[in-house]
C-alpha cells in the first residue's frame, strides 16, 4: 500500500468571475522510503500539490490517502493534528519561532506528543546531534547561518518520527556549499528509510532523487526513475 496516494485531484480557485485551477485532475501514488523530487516552472502546482500533501491546504475534488486514511475532508483541528503527530516539514525560509533557541525550536512538534519535559529535551538534544547542532542549541535563530537554521528545521522536522518528510525548495536560500551540506544530511535520511518529498526547480537536485515528477498547468506530464 502506497503511503501517500492522491487520486484524481483538482484544487479550483475562484478569482472574481473565473476560475483557476491551480491542480487538474492529478493522480500519484508514493512508497513508503521513496525520494521523490517535484519539478515545473512557477505556476505548474508543484507547491499547490505540497500543500495538500502537507495538509495546509485541502483538494476542491478527489482524494489524498495517507497510510490508507483518506485525510481529504478531514476538519481544520483533525488536519493541524494530522501535520503535528505524522508529517515533517522543511521550508526555504526555514520557519523558525525567532523568540525560541534551537533545543526550543525542535522541541515544538514535541508538545503534542504527551512527551514529559525531560523526554522532549532529551529527545530535541539528540536531534540536534544528528544535524550538527551540538554546540548551538542555545543560540536564536538570528545568531545562526542559514544552514544552521536550516540544520534545526530539519531537526525539528524529525521529531515526531513523521511518515513523510516534505521538503519545499530546502537549499532555495543557501549558498552552493551549504547548499551541498543540507542535501547531503536530505540524502543521508532517505538512506535510513525516511520517505521524502522534495519541490525543487533544480534538475541537479532532483537527480539525487530515486523519482522525478514533473508538473506543468496544474497536470502531472511525465516522470523519470
Amino acid at each position: 500500500m502506497p503511503i501517500v496516494e492522491v487520486q484524481d485531484i483538482w484544487k479550483t480557485y475562484r478569482m472574481g468571475d473565473q476560475e483557476v485551477h491551480a491542480l487538474r485532475d492529478v493522480s500519484l501514488a508514493f512508497e513508503e522510503g521513496a525520494y521523490v523530487a517535484i519539478m515545473g516552472p512557477s505556476g505548474s502546482g508543484k507547491s499547490t500539490l505540497l500543500n495538500l500533501l502537507g495538509c495546509l491546504d485541502r483538494p476542491t475534488s478527489g482524494s489524498y490517502l495517507l497510510s490508507g486514511e483518506d485525510v481529504s475532508d478531514l476538519s481544520d483541528d483533525e488536519l493541524s493534528d494530522i501535520r503535528s503527530r505524522r508529517l515533517g516539514f522543511i521550508f526555504q525560509s526555514y520557519n523558525l519561532i525567532p523568540q525560541l533557541n534551537v533545543l526550543e525550536n525542535i522541541e515544538v512538534p514535541l508538545y503534542y506528543q504527551g512527551l514529559s519535559e525531560a523526554e522532549s529535551r532529551e529527545r530535541a538534544e539528540e536531534l540536534a546531534g544528528e544535524v550538527g547542532l551540538t554546540d548551538r542549541l542555545a543560540h536564536k535563530p538570528a545568531e545562526l547561518s542559514g544552514g544552521q537554521q536550516q540544520r534545526a528545521a530539519i531537526a525539528r522536522a524529525l521529531a515526531n518520527h513523521p511518515l513523510v518528510i516534505l521538503a519545499d525548495e530546502p537549499t532555495g536560500n543557501l549558498d552552493s556549499v551549504t547548499g551541498e551540506e543540507i542535501l547531503a544530511l536530505i540524502d543521508d535520511l532517505h538512506s535510513r528509510g525516511r520517505t521524502i518529498i522534495m519541490v525543487t526547480h533544480d534538475q541537479s537536485i532532483a537527480a539525487r532523487a530515486s523519482r522525478i515528477v514533473h508538473m506543468s498547468d496544474g497536470k502531472a506530464v511525465s516522470e523519470e526513475r
